[in-house]
């Protein structure tokens, strides 16, 4: 199993992955696909472009003909593309639906026909919904509360219906919010960061308590590499992946304010979103079980080398914050009435 494609290998994630299993499996020959929306970014792959087992197609996973010749010329698939902002399903549901369900529905169509020796579904600890008392268990129902949870939860058991009805190889990862390098700055840690480096307020929904579980997306990827390269009795199955260590919105805020010495009146309170989830938490019991697997990262060093990654790498950031038309409206769409 050499051959691997890598949906959605520009966005945060898969291209942190990406990184990681070229460089792990220097006899592999990696495929990205991916349709470059705003938060793909190839920018995020830089490097890799004159390496000789790396491709990249630009391409949409909607379209039938480019997912079933992918597909079909290698041996396994490791899907994140995706739709992924919550605050953005809330807006606009439409692409979060024909993304995230509907590209699911023909990647797994092609795998199926391709007779693809592994699939490996990228899920989300949304699925979940509300995690009150405990962290959610793998075989908890879910109960997600925003377009964008739902659709990942759709995606989520359409990949296991392929299992069981078709048999093809799924296996999905469940996994906790993850941070690190080439996160696109929509999202809570560079957002934060990167408006307390350009001394711009840090909105916080309602009183900013909400925690979630944090892993850097190195641990996620040497999760995923494991999931990759399972034997049959994992396949059917997913796997929470999380780091266990869990912090409020304010906290985030907090040491971030104070790793770049900015004053904590940068925090601003407002409107809290619809359906926002109290708390994100997820056991990752099965997965230290099954494979031996523990996230190595402590959060205190990888939000270190995060802020310190963001700090040294402000042209990709500023890039997309200052002439990315995107991201500057949606901010504004969104916050105006807040």
């Amino acid at each position: 199993m050499k051959r691997i494609l890598v949906t959605g290998g520009a966005g945060f994630i898969g291209s942190n992955f990406t990184r990681y299993l070229i460089g792990k499996y220097p006899d592999y020959q990696v495929t990205v696909l991916d349709a470059l929306t705003y938060a793909g970014n190839l920018d995020n792959l830089s490097g890799l472009s004159g390496n000789p087992n790396f491709q990249f197609f630009h391409g949409d996973i909607r379209d039938k003909n480019i997912v079933g010749n992918l597909v079909a010329n290698h041996d396994a698939v490791v899907h994140f593309a995706a739709e992924t902002h919550v605050d953005r399903s809330i807006v606009d549901a439409d692409s979060f639906i024909s993304t995230d369900v509907y590209g699911t529905y023909l990647l797994l169509e092609a795998a199926r026909a391709a007779n693809t020796k592994k699939f490996v579904h990228i899920s989300t600890d949304e699925v979940y919904g509300e995690a009150p008392g405990r962290p959610s268990l793998e075989d908890d129902a879910l109960y997600p509360k925003s377009p964008y949870a739902a659709s990942k939860a759709g995606a989520d058991r359409l990949a296991y219906s392929y299992f069981t009805t078709y048999g093809v190889p799924v296996v999905i990862s469940r996994c906790a919010n993850n941070y690190g390098p080439y996160q696109y700055p929509e999202k809570l840690i560079p957002f934060f960061l990167t408006n307390a480096l350009e001394d711009k307020p840090l909105p916080a929904y309602g009183t900013g308590k909400n925690t979630r579980t944090w892993i850097h997306a190195l641990d996620h990827s040497t999760a995923i590499d494991l999931l990759l390269h399972s034997k049959s009795n994992a396949d059917g199955k997913a796997y929470n992946i999380s780091s266990r260590e869990e912090f409020s919105v304010l906290e985030i805020a907090d040491l971030i304010l104070d790793a770049v010495k900015k004053p904590k009146s940068l925090i601003r309170f407002v409107k809290d979103r619809p359906g926002h989830v109290v708390r994100h938490a997820v056991d990752p019991k099965k997965m230290e079980d099954d494979f031996g697997w523990k996230a190595d990262i402590k959060f205190s060093d990888g939000i270190r080398d995060t802020i310190k990654w963001y700090i040294d790498n402000k042209d990709w950031w500023k890039k997309i914050k200052d002439k990315q038309k995107d991201y500057e409206e949606f901010r504004q769409k969104w916050y105006e009435k807040r």
